[in-house]
């Protein structure tokens, strides 16, 4: 049974484009509040944009939210709640809350031209409220259609929120906002706020690029005979140089970072932790993300984005994730034991494909000093071997030849896997096995 106390959040892209690194910070802390809490996440698409919402991008949301492990507990589409708005709309014409306006996008221009060459705020002066029916009807038998103002009360809109704490918007510095336009379609400020009431949303979790729209959606939750839901405004994210993000940066889309084999688990921790008093460090699961979220913990201050970090935490993931983590997502060709003998060297999991060609397949040996590789090849301890066997061969090797350092290790290691770094030759050499590593220090393709 659902607890009736525990927080209901929606997260509500519009599929318009392809979700980005701020999009999905906000995603991501509306679901970890919602599991820490016990409560329930919504997923919301918000796509009464008919023109520019497609059907491919709502696609992309649903899977880059899967593959982020964030998932929701129902699916609501805007466009399918069109008699809803329509029931709202006439509930607040009735009011008086909402009017019929007729000025054409040239007339508002120049309204607002007008008041900032006399300094004054370009805010809409509600003549549409002084137009008579006679008027009303003339603008419209010229071919004029009305678009529709929600009338603000006026004074302030003040809530107490969870990041920025007691917060307040003059509402008379701000124009009436547009609620319906003037082809019939309903803009996002008027159809979040009927979908929150009607799914009893309790925290409304997003950008403080949303703050003044907070204002004014307060006033139309009280009109609609609603409270309004606790808000909690996070601060935006900037690039390494204090610029802002582009919501459409390709490089920054959860589907780019996908292909270019960021982990899952990287992007979620470094976007739960950025700005907060919490270090950023790879995690093995959502679980600890979920057991540190509080809005107490965010900071005022704009969270500083850097792909560098997110690639370097991706891979310091990578070196702590267990077989059985990874294995649904590896070639067959990698193992339990070789999976944990390379995972600490890996950039992407991609890279352990690599790895596993290099000690189970062919390849080319490089040898450095083909007399020295010889006497190391006589010497190779007969099998079973372990990870104790490297340092036995090499002991009896360096006691032979008098060598140490570089001048034992490297040219062992280039013959053997034709690479100059790489992960433990301890953990490499048992799974390379005897044939192998006698074919390659002999300078024969194994």
């Amino acid at each position: 049974m659902v607890d009736p106390a525990a927080p209901v959040v929606r997260f509500a892209p519009s599929p318009t484009g392809l979700l980005h690194v701020g999009n999905v910070r906000a995603a991501l802390f509306n679901w970890l509040f919602a599991k820490r809490h016990g409560g329930t996440f919504i997923l919301r698409l918000d796509d009464t944009d008919r023109a520019r919402s497609k059907p491919e991008y709502e696609a992309a949301i649903e899977r880059d939210l899967r593959w982020l492990g964030l998932d929701w507990a129902r699916k609501e589409k805007q466009s399918e709640r069109l008699q809803h708005y329509d029931a709202a709309r006439d509930k607040l014409i009735a009011a008086r809350r909402l009017y019929a306006c007729y000025e054409t996008p040239e007339e508002l221009s120049l309204k607002r031209k007008l008041q900032l060459q006399r300094g004054a705020p370009p805010v809409y002066d509600r003549a549409a409220l002084a137009l008579s029916a006679a008027e009303k009807a003339k603008l419209e038998a010229e071919g004029r259609q009305p678009y529709w103002r929600f009338k603000l009360s006026g004074g302030r809109s003040a809530w107490t929120d969870l990041v920025r704490g007691p917060h307040d918007i003059d509402e008379a510095s701000q124009s009436d906002p547009v609620l319906v336009r003037a082809n019939g379609s309903y803009l996002y400020t008027f159809t979040s706020v009927v979908d929150d009431i009607a799914f009893a949303i309790t925290h409304v979790i997003r950008g403080e690029d949303h703050v003044t729209n907070s204002g004014a959606q307060i006033q139309i939750f009280r009109a609609l005979g609603a409270g309004e839901p606790t808000f909690a405004h996070l601060p935006l994210l900037v690039d390494a140089t204090g610029g802002g993000l582009s919501k459409r940066t390709g490089s920054l889309s959860v589907g780019e970072l996908r292909e270019r084999g960021i982990e899952a688990l990287a992007v979620s921790a470094l976007l739960a932790r950025l700005g907060t008093a919490d270090p950023v460090e790879p995690v093995t699961s959502l679980d600890a993300l979920v057991a540190t979220v509080g809005f107490a913990r965010v900071g005022r201050a704009a969270a500083r984005f850097s792909e560098d970090e997110l690639a370097h935490l991706s891979a310091r993931t990578l070196h702590l994730l267990p077989y059985a983590a990874v294995r649904d997502r590896l070639l067959p060709n990698v193992g339990e034991d070789l999976w944990l003998a390379v995972r600490g060297n890996l950039t992407t999991l991609a890279d352990a494909g690599t790895w596993a060609d290099i000690v189970n397949g062919s390849l080319v040996p490089v040898l450095e000093d083909p007399s020295f590789l010889e006497e190391a090849a006589a010497r190779l301890p007969a099998e079973p071997w372990t990870d104790a066997t490297w340092k036995e061969w090499t002991g009896l090797v360096s006691a032979a030849t008098k060598r140490k350092g570089r001048a034992l290790f490297h040219p062992l290691r280039l013959a053997l896997t034709a690479r100059e770094t790489g992960p433990e030759m301890a953990k490499l050499l048992p799974l390379i096995g005897r044939a192998k590593a006698a074919a390659r220090l002999r300078g024969q393709t194994a």
